[in-house]
């Protein structure tokens, strides 16, 4: 399948490259064998070939979730320079229009 020049540089404006002619070139040459590859894919039966989404088994190897006690929030708390109502506070960073300081 040729793939044509406007596509090219369509592809070429797309990706934000600066290509020579040259590579333009090249890049046709390039492109139109992989969509004549893509075509020979396309006319395989893969009807007998199960979906996968991974060439081999994975299995999840992750713990179960336990739900356990926390440390008590005065303790999780007791190093901060300065906590108020069960929470950390930290020196604003944000101005009023949404400028970082």
């Amino acid at each position: 399948m040729e793939i044509s020049e406007a596509a090219v540089r369509h592809l070429e404006a797309l990706a934000a490259l600066r290509l020579s002619d040259a590579e333009r070139a090249r890049m046709r040459g390039d492109l139109s064998r992989i969509l004549e590859y893509m075509e020979q894919l396309r006319g395989l039966d893969v009807s007998e070939v199960p979906p996968t989404s991974h060439v081999i088994e994975s299995q999840n190897v992750l713990r179960d979730d336990l739900v356990r006690p926390s440390m008590p929030l005065d303790e999780v708390l007791g190093n901060s320079p300065d906590a108020r109502g069960g929470f950390y506070r930290v020196p604003r960073f944000v101005g009023e229009g949404g400028e970082t300081e």
